[in-house]
């Protein structure tokens, strides 16, 4: 039995092996809206992933999209996508890519979407960048609480300068955390029935300042909850306490990533661009491990580290399988969903973890 398992286990990593080393790249076809090379793994360091073609993929006459921002899972596993596009803003499927449901016709600025709750009591909170609101639904689309602009802050002097574009919830109080990455960088404090505890932040150059704090997540990996909030710009990820003091940064030369996404112990980011803010179609994955070191860049180069510092990442020469990645969702089987901001007003893509 031992010979036998040893045996089938070296053939399954030769063929990982071999697949990696003659992968051609994945191309998405603007008319089909597939990709069309099965074969192609991405990724490193035991991080790797093949695309599955046609994952999600509907009819556009019928359920169209336009920028695909966010994804979620809730509790009985249906996978939530929001776009833009308001005659489906939200597009509900399960895990082999069947449509279930879909609603939402009222968020043209559909941007960010968090899953708070439990079990039956599940919620949304939806960041509206063009209706300048935070709106929490339930699962069904029915609106239960708004935030509007933050007035009571004294930094703003109308609702259109708060554009949302990311919550984050506290399990253990409700508290809801909001980031104002397209309007001033402010992150604005809420306990659960919406009254607001305090806020941080601005746009500077100070590490407790931002430029575009366009994603945020409670970070319960450990005994003390923190929180993580993307300084995109900057090609970082800024660490803060719960009440808002700054604890760290950690540095992604090259990486414009949206939000992070906790899943079991590592990090997970769509990276929407690569180098450069004004480079088009230069995303990929970024995958962080326990200590906040890259250790997996689906789509983009192999991670290097030189004397404990993170050498410049950029999208991979020759692969294709990715725009604008804008958001992941990472689920039980660790298959990586992507949702992409202007990218055709394709699908999101789904990625197999081979290894």
């Amino acid at each position: 039995m031992a010979s036998s398992f040893s045996r089938r286990s070296f053939i399954r990593q030769a063929s990982l092996v071999a697949a990696a080393s003659t992968s051609v790249p994945t191309i998405l076809s603007a008319k089909t809206n597939r990709y069309s090379a099965e074969t192609t793994v991405l990724g490193h360091n035991g991080f790797r992933y093949r695309v599955v073609p046609g994952w999600g993929v509907l009819d556009a006459g019928k359920n169209p999209v336009n920028d695909c921002h966010e994804m979620v899972q809730d509790a009985k596993g249906r996978i939530i996508l929001l776009t833009n596009e308001t005659k489906n803003n939200i597009l509900v499927y399960d895990k082999s890519g069947k449509l279930l449901e879909t609603w939402g016709h009222d968020y043209p600025g559909g941007h960010g979407l968090t899953l708070g709750g439990e079990g039956n009591d599940q919620y949304l909170l939806i960041s509206d960048t063009d209706r300048h609101q935070v709106i929490k639904t339930d699962l069904k689309g029915s609106e239960l609480m708004k935030l509007d602009y933050p007035k009571e802050t004294g930094v703003y002097a109308y609702p259109t300068q708060f554009k949302p574009t990311e919550t984050a919830i506290n399990p253990a109080n409700g508290d809801i955390y909001v980031v104002d990455g397209y309007g001033l960088n402010y992150v604005m404090q809420y306990d659960k029935a919406g009254k607001l505890i305090r806020y941080w932040g601005g746009k500077g150059e100070a590490n407790d300042t931002f430029d575009c704090c366009h994603g945020i997540v409670v970070d319960r990996r450990t005994s003390s909850p923190t929180l993580l909030i993307t300084d995109r710009r900057r090609n970082a990820l800024k660490r803060f306490t719960l009440d808002g003091k700054y604890v760290s940064t950690i540095s992604l030369p090259g990486s414009y990533i949206c939000r992070p996404v906790i899943h079991g112990e590592n990090i997970y980011g769509a990276v929407f661009r690569s180098t450069s803010d004004n480079y088009p179609d230069s995303g990929y994955i970024t995958i962080l491990d326990k200590n906040d070191r890259v250790i997996s860049t689906p789509g983009g180069s192999e991670p290097v580290y030189q004397d404990g510092k993170l050498g410049e990442q950029r999208k991979e020469r020759g692969v294709s399988a990715f725009l604008h990645p804008h958001d992941v969702l990472v689920d039980e089987d660790d298959s990586i969903y992507v949702a992409q901001w202007s990218s055709k007003k394709t699908y999101p893509i789904k990625l197999e973890r081979v290894s």
